[in-house]
């Protein structure tokens, strides 16, 4: 699938990168974000935006700010619980596409982001649907969790590239917080929080955390999540207020991991949410 890399200029003077493949024209937009510290060219994006456009789907993969390659121009990073750049993409979907059916994916942080865009802005927004995959509801547990067993592996990881970021950043903004600690908590709590808002790591785990408020969320959303799930156990799923929200479609696995859902029969995860994508088309002729 080719795609187009795209620049769209926020409202704060920064930039965001995705890249956009269209089909023909009206044809309903679906728009992806990504994890923590991933990208537009992680698998779980990329197959997903392919079995998409196959099925008559132009697919926007977004980067937050500072991924994709390219560092951002301004302060500020990315977070679990980032709700004005969804808007602006959304925004600029709505522009470029006009009239055409919008639906957004998000994938572990990128869903816990896309809930709260969900969440803040309520009827007051053009999706469609959504599907939210994998998502961390409970933020701080979930940060703590990664430092647990074979979960340091991917924390380490994280922190590697966080760090180099926040590095080069430093040379342009020198006033920014620095980074003394071992683990994502100590990441969160010193440089993320404070960067963007919040007076640390607990204040911005609890005022983010999905868990919270899925009762309030007014767009019709599948929730994929796996019981095996090792990064975002599945204890901390919300299932109650998930299964009393109408708005909401709970597909609770007995396998299947972390988003990538190998132990399920291939391609599972993308044709679960292409079907749901498809059954809320408010005009069906559009695929």
């Amino acid at each position: 699938m080719k795609t187009e890399r795209i620049t769209i200029e926020t409202e704060d003077g920064d930039f965001l990168i995705a890249d956009v493949c269209e089909n023909r024209k009206n044809s309903p937009v679906a728009i992806l974000f990504h994890g923590l510290e991933g990208d537009s060219k992680r698998y779980y994006i990329t197959r997903l935006a392919n079995h998409l456009h196959q099925r008559g789907f132009t697919t926007v993969a977004v980067n937050f700010r500072s991924c994709g390659g390219i560092l951002n121009r301004n302060r500020r990073f990315y977070h679990s619980g980032e709700t004005e750049d969804p808007m602006q993409v959304i925004k600029w979907a709505s522009e470029q596409f006009p009239g055409s059916n919008l639906f957004a994916a998000g994938f572990s942080l990128g869903g816990s982001a896309l809930l709260n865009f969900l969440k803040r802005y309520g009827d007051d927004q053009p999706l469609t649907a959504a599907a939210a995959i994998s998502v961390p509801f409970d933020l701080k547990r979930g940060s703590l969790n990664l430092e647990n067993g074979f979960n340091r592996i991917y924390s380490l990881r994280f922190l590697r590239t966080l760090e180099e970021k926040l590095r080069n950043k430093r040379e342009r903004f020198p006033d920014l917080p620095s980074f003394t600690g071992s683990t994502l908590y100590d990441f969160d709590d010193q440089v993320t929080g404070p960067i963007h808002g919040f007076k640390g790591a607990d204040d911005y785990y609890q005022q983010c955390s999905s868990a919270f408020f899925m009762d309030q969320i007014v767009t019709k959303t599948l929730i994929v999540h796996s019981m095996q799930d090792p990064m975002c156990p599945y204890q901390w799923v919300p299932i109650d207020e998930i299964r009393k929200n109408p708005n909401l479609t709970p597909a609770f696995t007995e396998e299947g991991g972390h988003v990538g859902f190998w132990s399920l029969p291939p391609g599972w995860l993308n044709k679960s949410i292409g079907d749901y994508f498809s059954g809320h088309l408010r005009n069906r002729s559009a695929l």
